[in-house]
């Protein structure tokens, strides 16, 4: 059918057209607020290096959870800081850790707000690497022996998911043999499956103090460049017991997002990094966008090319203007 009878603007022409129309819609219950924890008492600190985020003590990160369960958004992802780091960071596997405190904290209060936690070892090492060091390189099975252990610690504090981010190879089979040697079976595992290499990180580097002292991730995690790679990744988290899989960063990475949507019958998580996040947040901050407007077709994009789970520093903002 071609012009004048074909006018697409006709399903256009008005915001009650539009809403009836649309294909794809963000809501609340996609979304999962990353939060940062650290030791001590009375600790609500903001991080620098990201607009609106902070570190919490696990007495007070339970009043933001109140927050974020009050706004209708069904879940965390916790992060931690240690007291102290070594080269086989102990205290990741610590059950008295801020990660484990926050997690009991959380529950005791909110009990059906879903506690995820993030398993990898960068921030409790003291080089920096998401595990340990053998002959200058990152030794991978006893890495994954260590992730389980963290995993395990965060299952018995009360965490509903584990989600290993350190790019270990079969370190999902590990941690699902740990966790179902310990009855803690219910407990799920979100693998980020196909994380990058990425210079997005940045920002969140700088608030976990989780940069590498030397060297870089390259070796364990994807080369941006690589599309195939990242459905063999997803293949193998599968065939370990994922029940959940992500892609990481989020924005250049849709075209995996919708492969791995076509191609596994698994949720499907997209973590809106903090380098995204801080690009529109400096870009809102210096007049040159509509910040919520941005933000929004951002998290649309995200669902369109197939996320179920909107990971995302946006996800207070974004729950107030859905409950509008």
């Amino acid at each position: 059918m071609a012009f004048p009878a074909d006018r697409p603007r006709r399903l256009r022409a008005t915001q009650t057209m539009r809403r009836l129309v649309r294909q794809t819609q963000v809501s609340i219950d996609d979304l999962m607020y990353p939060l940062f924890t650290c030791p001590g008492t009375k600790v609500k600190k903001p991080i620098g290096s990201m607009t609106g985020c902070f570190h919490f003590s696990p007495d007070m990160i339970v009043e933001e959870a109140k927050e974020v369960a009050a706004l209708g958004i069904p879940a965390v992802l916790l992060f931690g800081i240690p007291e102290k780091k070594d080269s086989q960071g102990s205290q990741a596997y610590n059950s008295d850790s801020p990660v484990c405190e926050s997690i009991r904290q959380i529950k005791k209060v909110l009990p059906d707000l879903i506690v995820a936690t993030d398993v990898c070892l960068c921030a409790y090492t003291d080089h920096g690497h998401c595990g340990v060091i053998k002959n200058g390189k990152v030794d991978n099975d006893p890495t994954c022996e260590l992730l389980a252990k963290m995993a395990l610690a965060h299952a018995k504090a009360g965490a509903d998911i584990v989600a290993p981010s350190d790019m270990m190879d079969g370190r999902v089979a590990v941690i699902r043999k740990m966790l179902d040697d310990n009855k803690f079976a219910d407990t799920a595992i979100m693998a980020y499956s196909a994380k990058y290499a990425s210079a997005y990180y940045g920002p969140f580097r700088d608030a976990l103090c989780s940069a590498p002292a030397e060297g870089n991730r390259k070796s364990y995690q994807m080369n941006p460049a690589n599309s195939d790679e990242a459905m063999r990744e997803m293949q193998l988290d599968v065939a370990e017991g994922a029940d959940i899989l992500m892609v990481k960063p989020a924005l250049a990475y849709m075209d995996i997002i919708y492969r791995g949507k076509q191609r596994f019958d698994l949720p499907m998580a997209a973590y809106n990094v903090s380098g995204e996040y801080m690009m529109l947040k400096a870009a809102a901050e210096a007049g040159l966008i509509d910040g919520p407007a941005t933000m929004m077709e951002t998290l649309t994009s995200l669902k369109r090319a197939g996320a179920d789970i909107l990971i995302t520093y946006f996800a207070k903002e974004a729950a107030k203007l859905l409950k509008k």
